[in-house]
């Protein structure tokens, strides 16, 4: 078998419809879009989600709740056991960058407690959880909030 005679299986292909072409071809006249109307003229748009004049999906349904998008802090994560793999003593945005931990350098970093920590490392971050905190300064190292 080549690739030139590949054919897709009978059956599972159809001619597209010639429509607006002469009664003989069965959608002659009005090219199946009905008699009259907004959607038998040319120009005639359906979009999903109008629904006729009929108040909206969107407007119906009741708003609920509170989001503070406003003033919302979004961290980038680190753990303590990739902080342990990186082999340096001090730790900062910059070179969390340079190391592919975190995609921003200026952005809000978090350290999070996941994993252990068993050299003495000076961390430089936006915010640390308790359990990071902890282990950080367990192990002899400092954390620096900026």
């Amino acid at each position: 078998m080549k690739l030139g005679e590949l054919k897709p299986a009978t059956g599972s292909t159809q001619s597209k419809k010639r429509v607006g072409r002469g009664h003989g071809s069965g959608l002659g006249r009005n090219a199946g879009r009905g008699d009259k109307g907004y959607h038998s003229r040319s120009g005639s748009k359906h979009r999903p989600w109008f629904e006729g004049g009929q108040m909206p999906l969107h407007r119906r349904v009741p708003k609920k709740g509170f989001k503070n998008f406003l003033f919302k802090k979004e961290y980038q994560l680190v753990n303590l056991s990739d902080l342990n793999l990186m082999n340096l003593d001090k730790i900062n945005p910059t070179v969390l960058k340079d190391n592919g931990l975190v995609k921003y350098s200026l952005r809000p970093i978090k350290v999070l407690g996941d994993g252990e920590i068993d050299k003495k490392i000076h961390v430089v971050a936006s915010a640390f959880s308790a359990s990071a905190k902890a282990k950080i300064e367990k192990a002899g190292g400092t954390a620096e909030v900026q």
